[in-house]
């Protein structure tokens, strides 16, 4: 029975296991760091809440120093990657993050934490999320449950973010706005997890790997259509010209092996009838999120500048 129970049923390194009996290994992202009043690098203050009690769903808040009782800031809501499967909003990688993006753009930002497959599969994450932004845009009129956001946040300048998997969570929480008629300004999507049936670029030239990919999304998403399902493959997506931003910015890096899928986007959001702006800004010789794992390199210091930039642009 033990052997039995060892047998381990899905593998995909170097996320996860999932044995027989139901147990999962993580193999990455299982660290933890505790919120600080004041962080002694960046001063930057950050606090965790509970948004459903019934779920578990919750975030990391981030306050940037305040010089001035009735400061504003932009309000960032950040959804961290890991292929839906590991890492969380309270991991040391995005912790230190977001502390210094939130000193050098200050801005006040929200770390979704949503519950992650397979324990939950696809689409919980997406349901999770888009919970979280729905509270944190019920404080629109000031009179919400949460003081910094109601003191210190301005509401005509939310944007949305993530990496990987937090990019593709960001892209459908934006379709989603704009179905439901929801003011967002901006989406950052750094390294988006998008793929698709049909190889693009360079994904033809090595299908073992394009299959490993095929079979997470079908493993996480047991109800997806496929890998063209709007959820992951954004150019097939009917409500694509409805995303309910006026801007985007698309990172990719060179050597990703989802950069043809960031370039793709890019371009089928240009020319799908969405009457917003979009840009895009590519990482020479870097490899996928490499800005959360070399922060002080330069090429993520570029980044790091395109993005303070974008989430100070003057409102709408």
């Amino acid at each position: 029975m033990e052997a039995s129970n060892n047998e381990v049923v899905y593998d995909f390194p170097p996320f996860l296991k999932v044995y027989k009996d139901g147990r999962v290994e993580r193999l990455l992202g299982t660290e933890v760091v505790p919120p600080s009043l004041e962080d002694p690098k960046t001063g930057v203050s950050s606090k965790d809440v509970v948004i459903v009690p019934e779920t578990g769903v919750s975030a990391r808040l981030y306050l940037p120093k305040i010089t001035h009782p009735d400061q504003k800031f932009p309000l960032l809501v950040y959804f961290h990657g890991g292929g839906f499967c590991i890492e969380t909003a309270f991991s040391p990688t995005y912790h230190n993050y977001l502390n210094l993006l939130v000193a050098e753009a200050n801005v006040v930002v929200v770390s979704v934490d949503y519950r992650r497959a397979p324990e939950h599969f696809l689409p919980i994450a997406y349901e999770d999320s888009w919970e979280a932004l729905k509270w944190v845009l019920s404080h629109s009129t000031g009179q919400g449950s949460e003081t910094w956001f109601n003191a210190h946040s301005d509401f005509d300048r939310v944007f949305l973010a993530g990496d990987s998997a937090g990019a593709n969570i960001a892209q459908n929480m934006a379709i989603r706005a704009g179905i439901s008629g929801l003011k967002l300004l901006g989406i950052v999507l750094i390294h988006p997890y998008f793929w698709g049936v049909e190889p693009i670029g360079s994904e033809g030239n090595d299908m073992e790997r394009k299959g490993k990919v095929d079979k997470l999304w079908l493993h996480i998403c047991p109800t997806t259509t496929g890998n063209d399902d709007p959820l992951i493959n954004p150019a097939t997506d009917p409500n694509l010209s409805r995303l309910g931003c006026n801007r985007v910015l698309v990172f990719v890096a060179e050597k990703d092996g989802l950069r043809h899928r960031g370039w793709f986007y890019y371009e089928t959001l240009g020319k799908s009838g969405w009457g917003g702006v979009v840009e895009i800004m590519e990482s020479e010789g870097e490899d996928h999120v490499f800005h959360l794992f070399n922060p002080s390199c330069e090429k993520a210091g570029d980044m790091m500048k395109r993005l303070v930039s974008f989430l100070n642009q003057d409102r709408v």
